[in-house]
């Protein structure tokens, strides 16, 4: 396939300052309208030793407005990398929704170099490459635009380029042993290459091959791809907002809304909650509950087994991530504190999950929780978490239907590459029946140190019981995994809850060591 990027293309001086001009007024006007969308911008630079992609990166900065470019190198994973997931550093770095972040270095360097120098195989690299295919139709399904760039030299080109720049004392710097290393396995390196590309091609995510035998016409070529990109895309939202608005505008107009309905007394509250659940929740024992006499005995006991480990997991640099879901006043706030009371303050995080904010929004769903992943030997704890999107978010309507049907296997995803680089991963979901949840909204409403965990939100979610009922149950079902499976607590009694929650805990920390 890279026998089309070895066609020997170039491009004059006087061409190129002929076309440049143009170029670059293009992509100007193209950037400065992407800032109005919800579209990030995503550019892949990849390919040969010795091609100039960093002489295009710089180009591209040159040619763009530097202030709404991220330019994001990648080395070698630093230690702080190697504690977490290898796509830890990538996620962080994603553009805002309206910007343009270009990745120099990518998630494709590290299968790529690996499969090359055999040390893994051939089931793995796929496996590898199949996993990189998700992650970029994830971003894709999302709204981004994501650009992947190939680089190619043949390998009489490379070798040339190589001794040029080796030659002249003023670009010497720019070749190591490694490149030459790397030469010495040209032909490998063409094949594990042409594989990943062959593998990640895909309508949405398409590669662009770059003939880098010529620096104008490479330069160039890349310029001129990305200003086709971002107009069709800039065309593509504007004609999604023309139909829209002519929609609105075609509407029936609606007839005057009637006088919202006084709010339900709590009695019909608790009529209107209380539909009986057929699916997994069911098959919770919300009676079970332990004697005051055992918990003042386990509590300890658990809480000192807990610190134990968490000193253990941080001389082994073995990271925690305890989730932690549940009915709307189920006690989870209770439970977490019985844990962190257990834990050294340097060692644990805990991570309130409320509304996104404006930064958050600006990027994809995972985003946030992706950034939050703990480094080595830490205890991290999220209070609700990525689960909102397949529950308040399908319920309350802010996630369209195919978003939180899509995000079953980006979850699930997610949690294996957590759970493969090491992190000890608890689900916890707490639940009560509605009525112990009617019960316990009352008892926050008549005492006083209580009344700020009421809201009218929470009453109104519970007029939804049913439709989160339904919506917990299939969460559980598609992804509760080997490697991730969710513990479902009988929080009626908080005692018993919070005994279960610190002996999951322990349990689960203990395996991963």
């Amino acid at each position: 396939m890279f026998e089309t990027a070895e066609l020997g293309r170039k491009l004059s001086r006087e061409e190129y300052a002929a076309e440049l001009p143009a170029l670059r007024a293009r992509l100007l006007a193209a950037q400065i309208a992407l800032r109005t969308t919800k579209v990030p911008v995503i550019v892949v630079i990849a390919g040969a030793d010795g091609s100039g992609k960093g002489d295009t990166v710089n180009r591209l900065l040159e040619w763009l407005d530097p202030r709404g470019v991220e330019t994001n190198v990648f080395g070698p994973r630093s230690g702080e990398e190697r504690d977490r997931p290898a796509a830890w550093r990538f996620w962080k770095t994603l553009p805002e929704r309206g910007r343009i972040g270009i990745f120099f270095g990518s998630w494709y360097t590290e299968p790529i170099l690996r499969r090359a120098y055999g040390k893994i195989g051939g089931a793995r690299y796929e496996a590898e490459l199949a996993r990189v295919a998700f992650f970029e139709e994830s971003l894709a399904r999302d709204g981004a635009l994501l650009l992947k760039f190939w680089f190619h030299l043949s390998k009489e080109a490379q070798q040339k380029r190589l001794k040029k720049l080796e030659k002249d004392p003023e670009t010497r710097f720019k070749v190591s042993r490694l490149d030459w290393k790397h030469f010495g396995r040209f032909d490998t390196f063409v094949k594990v290459s042409e594989r990943a590309i062959r593998r990640t091609d895909a309508a949405a995510t398409p590669w662009t091959l770059v003939e880098a035998y010529d620096d104008r016409w490479r330069d160039v070529a890349v310029g001129r791809a990305l200003a086709d990109a971002l107009e069709t895309r800039l065309a593509s939202v504007a004609a999604a907002a023309a139909a829209a608005s002519a929609a609105r505008a075609a509407a029936v107009p609606a007839a005057a809304p009637k006088r919202p309905a006084k709010a339900a007394s709590a009695p019909a509250r608790k009529a209107s909650a209380a539909t009986a659940s057929s699916g997994v929740l069911s098959s919770i024992d919300l009676d079970r509950s332990v004697s005051e006499e055992e918990y003042k005995r386990e509590l300890p006991r658990l809480q000192a087994r807990l610190a134990r480990l968490a000193w253990e997991a941080q001389r082994k640099q073995v990271s925690t991530v305890a989730v932690f879901e549940g009915s709307d006043a189920a006690g989870k706030g209770g439970a977490i504190r019985r844990v962190t009371w257990a834990l050294d303050a340097r060692l644990y995080r805990v991570i309130p999950v409320a509304a996104p904010t404006d930064e958050e929004r600006a990027h994809h769903y995972l985003w946030r929780f992706w950034r939050h992943i703990p480094p080595g030997g830490s205890f991290t704890i999220y209070d609700r978490s990525w689960y909102g999107r397949v529950l308040v978010e399908r319920v309350e309507g802010f996630a369209k239907e195919e978003e939180w049907k899509r995000a079953y296997l980006e979850i699930n995803d997610f949690e294996a590459q957590l759970v493969e680089s090491g992190i000890a991963l608890s689900k916890l979901w707490l639940h009560i029946s509605p009525e112990e949840q009617l019960r316990r909204f009352r008892e926050r409403q008549e005492v006083e140190w209580k009344k700020h965990k009421i809201t009218d939100e929470d009453w109104r979610n519970r007029e939804k019981w049913p439709s989160y009922e339904t919506a917990v149950d299939e969460m559980v079902a598609r992804t509760s995994t080997h490697d991730a499976p969710w513990t479902l607590v009988s929080a009626t009694d908080k005692k018993a809850a919070r005994l279960t929650v610190l002996a999951t805990l322990c349990d689960r920390l203990e395996e991963a060591l």
